[in-house]
């Protein structure tokens, strides 16, 4: 594993702080960065959060993280060779910062150096065919040649067949559970590999977290977002690797898709994608093609990236404007933006209502800075 980049570093008591808080309840990337804009440290976040989550109406105030558990899971981390890494540190992967609420501290194994190169993401069907394990293979040697880094989710079947394609070029895992825990278990070797052979494994989550069936949409944003494109081989017409290409559109990133027979199932998916826009693909530079003039190029600014209100020039809400917020929240998502206009209210004053009910888990973010009430919350 190389040393860390020069640059702007978190301390380590900075960094033990940022991992309590980010591993509370409720706390999520949107919630860390409204706290830090708000506190300044998340070491104040910290004391001020059973206060926060009290007045945004929660039952129950959860517990936080002790010191003990965060220094373990940094000692849990160096034992297996990696290491924490928080957005603005050089290591931190540009195109993550630039996506729409990043991960603020992220665990990572390997090279950082990985994540200077331009990168595609390859991703597709667990149960691939030969034909489709074979192209996902020969695309990314083949991209990898042209000098791109290979992002994939490390799952069995086209994902794996990326990753040792590109293994000696530079590829990029992510997992849905902790770094400790790589999911399928037959690819703890692939891991690695990857770290070893200049490539680097990375997750949001915590040490010894075993992958639930929510988490792997979580790790599918990542792959999506450390990406300029996304290319599906192989997917059926209910699969994860479609929810791959509908974040990856959403955050403006292009998306590319393989032919396949429309006798075969796994291919209903992927051929969709094509007929709703997607670039046909059939060789590498169909990808690079279209990804060229984009590579080395500043990735698009995420909304989350906007300049955070100015908290200390506005009086704290008081429980007229939370009602005022909560009265315009419903099931369906609405734009932060509109609750502002609706009800009048500065934004600083909106933002911190929204937070409030974040940490008492009353509420719902959704991409885009939208956001909608839990259901079953008032």
């Amino acid at each position: 594993m190389s040393k860390p980049a020069a640059g702007p570093r978190l301390s380590d008591r900075q960094r033990l702080s940022w991992l309590r808080l980010i591993r509370t309840q409720n706390v999520g990337p949107a919630s860390f960065r409204e706290l830090i804009n708000r506190f300044g440290s998340a070491e104040t976040a910290l004391e001020m959060l059973p206060e926060l989550m009290i007045s945004g109406g929660a039952r129950k105030i959860v517990r936080i993280p002790s010191i003990a558990e965060a220094e373990a899971e940094l000692e849990a981390a160096g034992e297996n060779g990696a290491r924490f890494v928080g957005i603005g540190e050089a290591d931190y992967p540009p195109m993550l910062k630039n996506m729409d609420n990043p991960p603020p501290l992220i665990a990572m194994k390997g090279e950082a150096a990985v994540f200077r190169l331009p990168a595609v993401a390859i991703v597709g069907a667990r149960n691939a065919s030969l034909a489709g394990i074979k192209m996902a293979r020969m695309l990314a040697a083949d991209l990898g040649r042209d000098g791109y880094a290979i992002a994939s989710g490390l799952a069995r079947g086209i994902d794996t067949a990326a990753h040792q394609g590109s293994l000696s070029t530079g590829t990029i895992g992510v997992l849905a559970g902790g770094l400790d825990v790589p999911y399928p278990p037959e690819n703890a070797g692939l891991c690695d590999d990857i770290a070893e052979r200049g490539g680097a494994v990375i997750s949001e989550m915590p040490f010894g977290w075993q992958p639930r069936a929510q988490d792997f949409p979580r790790r599918n944003r990542l792959v999506a977002g450390a990406a300029l494109g996304l290319v599906v081989i192989e997917a059926a017409q209910r699969s994860g690797s479609l929810i791959s290409a509908r974040l990856a559109g959403e955050m403006g990133r292009l998306v590319f898709a393989v032919p396949g027979s429309p006798l075969d199932p796994r291919c209903a998916g992927s051929n969709g994608l094509l007929k709703d826009g997607a670039t046909l693909v059939t060789e590498a530079s169909d990808v690079s093609g279209a990804i060229a003039p984009l590579a080395g190029t500043r990735p698009p600014m995420a909304a989350s990236s906007e300049k955070a209100p100015d908290f200390s020039a506005t009086p704290p809400p008081g429980e007229d404007e939370r009602s005022g917020v909560l009265e315009v929240l419903g099931p369906t998502p609405v734009a932060v933006d509109e609750i502002i206009r609706h009800t009048g209210l500065n934004a600083a004053q909106v933002s911190m209502v929204l937070l409030e009910l974040d940490l008492a888990g009353r509420i719902e973010r959704h991409v885009g800075g939208n956001v909608s009430l839990v259901f079953g919350g008032s």
